[in-house]
């Protein structure tokens, strides 16, 4: 870790003309956000500028920096990352706007190969003017994947209430069917159940998995896939000793709040799990890319054009997504520590008097 042990954000500007800079600012106006790492803003300081005063923020200053090897434990640190002539024009999608949002991922994506910054939060981009031939994805969680050369990853969106993983993500719906497959459930099963361990520090993480159809198929009335795929799915996980269970309607699970029995839910589709998801947390919820060598966060909204510059965006969702990033941090270190030198449990044997009580060792593997 960099300069005097303080974990290092690297901070994507996303889309210079959406809200990004906005709940960055506002996020990083707190002063125990400095307390707590050392921001690093990928993006412009003069569009960073543009958004202060639009704003009518005059209480923050930026630290403008080469490289992040450069940055001040104490400041807000900002690297310029984008052509000097590039145009703020608020609420609208400009490629030009794009391309500033590739080229703050890329330069920050490069510093975290290398080291040089420990986690990226990153703020909304648009997805269609993001689209170039270095960016061809439908969103940042697929980019990072190939990037850190990961096939296998979940997107988990992370609040106080409930985290909720997705099989299928950004597809549309008519393909979500044939892409339920045991192996693919299975996959983010094993993900989910690692992340909670290593980065939630949760010992045995319990995992809720619904189904696909209505009333979780009704018993094959309402389709087959409950039965021939989730079920089987659930039921390997469990031999691999991965507390699955399920599968549960989704209706009645959240009818029911039996949410709030579980580490974490395992929905079929994006629709299923974010829509009860962002009704719960749309204000706080983070979204975060389990299964990854490298920690990112970003807030669970979008670019918000309709109210870009207005000053009526909540920072919350942007700040849980710093703090929660700069968590996962701490606690994957814990993890390492643990994972290298387990402790050692005891077996008490009920078959022995209490006099005499043998105690068999036996290697934890948690």
């Amino acid at each position: 870790m960099g300069n005097q042990d303080t974990i290092k954000v690297g901070i994507t500007q996303g889309d210079i003309n959406g809200i990004g800079y906005e709940v960055i600012i506002k996020t990083l106006m707190e002063p125990h956000m400095i307390e707590m790492c050392t921001p690093i803003i990928y993006g412009s300081p003069k569009v960073a500028a543009y958004h202060r005063k639009a704003l009518n923020v005059d209480n923050l200053s930026f630290n403008h920096i080469r490289n992040a090897n450069e940055a001040h434990s104490k400041r807000v640190n900002i690297i310029n990352c984008i052509d000097d002539n590039v145009r703020v024009e608020l609420g609208k999608s400009t490629r030009e706007a794009g391309e500033s949002s590739f080229n703050a991922l890329d330069a920050a994506c490069t510093d975290l190969e290398q080291g040089l910054i420990d986690v990226v939060v990153t703020a909304p981009i648009n997805k269609d003017n993001i689209q170039s031939e270095h960016f061809n994805f439908p969103g940042h969680t697929e980019y990072l994947a190939q990037r850190f050369k990961t096939n296998n990853y979940v997107m988990l969106m992370v609040s106080e209430t409930m985290k909720m993983g997705v099989v299928t993500t950004h597809m549309p719906l008519s393909e979500v069917a044939k892409n339920i497959t045991k192996e693919a459930i299975l996959s983010k099963l094993r993900i989910i159940s690692h992340s909670l361990q290593q980065d939630f520090s949760i010992t045995k993480p319990r995992i809720a998995v619904f189904g696909l159809n209505p009333h979780a198929g009704d018993n094959g009335l309402l389709g087959n896939e409950e039965i021939d795929i989730i079920l089987p799915a659930i039921l390997q996980a469990k031999k691999e000793g991965i507390i699955a269970l399920g599968p549960y309607p989704a209706d009645g699970f959240f009818g029911s709040e039996d949410y709030r029995k579980f580490d974490a839910i395992l929905a079929m589709y994006h629709d299923q799990g974010l829509i009860p998801f962002k009704m719960a947390s749309f204000e706080h919820g983070v979204n975060y890319t389990a299964g990854l060598p490298i920690i990112r966060t970003s807030p669970a909204h979008g670019t918000a054009y309709s109210i870009a510059g207005e000053d009526k965006a909540s920072p919350e969702s942007f700040r849980q997504a710093m703090y929660l990033a700069v968590d996962i941090f701490k606690n994957r270190l814990i993890h390492e520590e643990i994972s290298k030198n387990p402790l050692k449990t005891y077996n008490v044997n009920p078959n022995q008097v209490d006099e005499s009580v043998n105690f068999e060792e036996d290697d934890d593997q948690n």
